[in-house]
């Protein structure tokens, strides 16, 4: 009889064990798999930033990436919209005389119209092209979309503007007055547009009245972490404006007719 008792204390000590072990393994299991599985909370998809240059530009900012980016057809104050960005390119009595084509469609109107978003109007001029299939940047000078170099027609987007020469040093204003930049030497409310070596872009408006270099050099020093590669320059003065959330700068509160807009 003692013989069954402490064979019967034994056995039930081993299966006391036996669960011990079982409860832990399948702990662990859920645990790992939790761990394993659960993501990273997501990165924003815009960050915005004020940055005072060491000139006394201040610069406003919006990082983001470039499937965020759609270009607009408005007629409005930027910031009377419900969408977050900043104005676009050139334009004169509601005519569009930059690009800007999404997927060679042209924002306002049809392929080949005037005033549509498919000329740089009368004159070859910088313009930004994000060609999402070989997921890189470039600026191309070109008079119309149709001149555009692309791997697919069917996805990129093209702003125009005046090339900024972040990689021409010497030669950058050279090109920007044959590009017919405007006021260049004259201080005014400006805005760029400017791409980094991660394929972020950056939408950049300077409240701050300023020549095309002052702004240039702002911007090199500022945005992007030394890390630039180009841009342009954007239509400037009273259209320089921006809304992001309660954040507005209404340049001198006229209409435009293009934004670049922050898709969320």
């Amino acid at each position: 009889m003692n013989l069954i008792r402490i064979f019967k204390a034994h056995a039930a000590q081993l299966l006391i064990y036996l669960l011990i072990i079982i409860i832990s393994f399948v702990w662990t299991l859920i645990w790992g798999l939790h761990t394993t599985t659960s993501q990273p909370p997501p990165k924003a998809s815009a960050e915005y930033s004020i940055k005072p240059a060491t000139n006394g530009v201040l610069l406003h900012v919006i990082q983001t990436s470039p499937e965020n980016i759609g270009l607009k057809a408005i007629t409005a104050n930027v910031t009377d919209r419900q969408d977050n960005g900043i104005n676009g390119g050139f334009f004169w009595q509601g005519y569009l005389l930059s690009i800007a084509v999404t997927n060679d469609q042209p924002v306002k109107g049809q392929p080949g119209d005037y005033g549509s978003g498919w000329y740089n109007t009368d004159r070859k001029r910088g313009t930004l092209v994000w060609d999402e299939k070989a997921q890189t940047f470039t600026v191309q000078i070109v008079e119309n979309a149709s001149e555009l170099q692309v791997l697919d027609r069917t996805r990129y987007w093209a702003q125009g503007g005046v090339s900024m020469g972040l990689t021409n040093p010497m030669g950058w204003a050279e090109q920007a007055i044959s590009e017919e930049m405007p006021v260049i030497n004259e201080k005014r409310m400006r805005s760029g547009i400017v791409y980094d070596r991660m394929n972020n872009v950056y939408l950049v408006v300077a409240p701050t009245p300023c020549t095309g270099e002052e702004f240039r050099t702002a911007v090199q020093e500022q945005v992007g972490e030394k890390q630039l590669v180009d841009g342009l320059f954007l239509d400037g003065d009273g259209s320089s404006q921006l809304k992001v959330a309660n954040f507005l700068l209404p340049g001198d509160h006229r209409e435009v007719y293009q934004m670049i807009a922050l898709l969320k």
